[in-house]
């Protein structure tokens, strides 16, 4: 059966990109729609309107008019009837006719007129005039109807059929019980009609206007809408494509401001996932690139380890036979027993060095932590150091701070100290210095071991550390050096939580690690 790969983020991103299709489609019907409803209310509310005002605004007229002469006439009496002043009769008269547009008359209890501020000599003024006078004499020929009118005290208003220029009036009467009078107002009343049809001709120019301006406020107002989903999805598509540098800059405190907070949320996120799995990624590279030159180094090590064995045994082999063999006598005999044993030693320090790394490293170990002082432990190492350094004539300088109390494990430091001077000296030419130094700090202790020699190189100098690492043409027989040193105080200083490391200096290569102070 033929299985076929299929990778997920081809398919993911079709789907998002069928998505984004669909939201540009429902985009552009949200414009669409938001234009046509917009359209339509400003329609509806404009038209409403007009009809309204030329079905009622006659209507509207007569009661305004009403109101206003009766409310004028009501002010007039109650200033009428705190004055006795003729003159300042005449001059409220006055004012209230040019405020209403009438013609004020007052009527005494003996059916006289009296207070006419102007002449009927216009025409208008005159027309006004003679329908109140009709009204008086109708009234007057019914005296219950002026009963009735002082007995109301209230204003009563009627209006009188066309005259004349087919022109309406509106005649106001209030009593004055305390003067037993009759105050009468009339003003005309203008041609509603007329005027209606001129607002109607008005309109219809008015309309076309209104619906020009109601396309392009319609516009706008859809555009406001529907561009912030516009930035929205073009944020969303940036996404879709795996950008995520796009922020929608929409500064709205209502819905469509948190949905684009909330994409810049997500956009941030998905952004710092992305950024976490290539480092992910790069970090797997890594691994693999380490675990590869690991392999790398294991195979290498393997061969130096046969190399390494297959000298000694060779010896002790072709040794023992020659032995078996009586090939040997005296003094020659003693000597190649020696070097039997001394190539046996080695192979047993090979296999307790593979011992000890591969127990450190399965992190079972367990130090057994004590007090003691550091400068003792690296006195009593030195020592054993002291044939070697005679034989290549290493010149070695200590500087120590007596009675420096530590807390650690004293075989593994013992182990630690060995394994950096015995490094030191392969790399020490002949003739030259190795300087053991003790620094305190505040709660700890630094111990350095410097040679003079040869720079390690900077692509080396960070994979000597490393397990099976080995430069190989510093070694040599003498000292072993199987290339797992190193890698053995990495991990035993790691166990003590120290600080450790090394650097070039002027002189040579310098080594440095701390240990806890009592």
């Amino acid at each position: 059966m033929k299985i076929r790969n299929i990778r997920l983020k081809d398919i993911d991103i079709k789907k998002i990109n069928f998505k984004k299709i669909n939201l540009k489609k429902i985009n552009k019907s949200i414009t669409l729609k938001l234009f046509v409803v917009t359209a339509l209310v400003f329609i509806v509310f404009i038209s409403s309107t007009l009809v309204i005002q030329s079905l009622f605004f006659g209507q509207f007229y007569m009661s305004k008019k009403k109101n206003d002469l009766q409310n004028g006439i009501e002010k007039f009496r109650t200033s009428y009837n705190k004055t006795t002043d003729e003159q300042k009769i005449a001059e409220l008269i006055r004012d209230f006719e040019d405020a209403n547009n009438a013609k004020m008359l007052i009527l005494s209890s003996n059916g006289k007129s009296k207070f006419i501020t102007r002449p009927g000599s216009e025409k208008t003024e005159a027309l006004k005039l003679r329908v109140i006078n009709d009204i008086i004499k109708k009234w007057t020929m019914d005296p219950s109807i002026i009963i009735d009118i002082k007995a109301s005290n209230k204003p009563i208003t009627i209006l009188t059929d066309k005259r004349g220029n087919e022109t309406r009036y509106m005649i106001s009467a209030v009593p004055d019980n305390s003067k037993d009078e009759i105050i009468f107002a009339v003003t005309s009343l203008q041609p509603v009609n007329e005027a209606s049809s001129v607002i109607k001709e008005f309109y219809f120019y008015f309309y076309i206007v209104a619906l020009f301006l109601i396309v392009i406020l319609s516009l706008i107002y859809s555009n406001m809408v529907t561009k912030p989903l516009l930035e929205l999805n073009d944020s969303a598509s940036k996404m879709a494509d795996l950008d995520f540098s796009k922020k929608c800059n929409i500064n709205r405190e209502d819905e469509i401001g948190n949905l684009a907070d909330t994409l810049n949320f997500l956009s941030e996120n998905l952004n710092k996932s992305l950024t976490s799995l290539k480092d992910a990624n790069y970090k797997l590279e890594e691994d693999i690139e380490k675990e590869r030159r690991l392999e790398k180094m294991r195979k290498e090590f393997v061969a130096a380890v046969s190399h390494e064995l297959k000298t000694p045994i060779s010896l002790i082999g072709g040794y023992a036979e020659g032995l078996k063999d009586d090939i040997f006598e005296g003094e020659e005999k003693d000597y190649y027993i020696d070097v039997i044993i001394d190539e046996s030693k080695k192979m047993a320090n090979l296999v307790a060095d593979m011992l000890d790394l591969s127990q450190l490293e399965s992190g079972n170990f367990k130090l057994v932590k004590e007090e003691f002082y550091i400068d003792e432990l690296l006195k009593t190492t030195i020592k054993k150091f002291a044939a070697v350094f005679n034989d290549k004539n290493i010149k070695f300088d200590i500087n120590f701070i007596e009675n420096t109390k530590v807390h650690a494990d004293w075989s593994r430091m013992e182990q630690v100290i060995t394994n950096f001077i015995t490094n030191a000296i392969r790399h020490t030419n002949e003739d030259g210095s190795i300087m053991v130094n003790i620094e305190q700090q505040e709660d700890r202790v630094l111990i350095s071991i410097e040679n003079t020699g040869e720079n390690i190189s900077e692509d080396e100098i960070d994979k000597i550390w490393d397990n099976f690492y080995k430069i190989d043409k510093a070694r040599t027989r003498k000292l072993g050096g199987t290339g797992i040193g190193l890698a053995i105080v990495k991990n035993i200083l790691m166990l003590h939580g120290s600080e450790y490391g090394v650097k070039n200096t002027d002189k040579g290569v310098k080594f440095y690690f701390t240990l806890k102070k009592v």
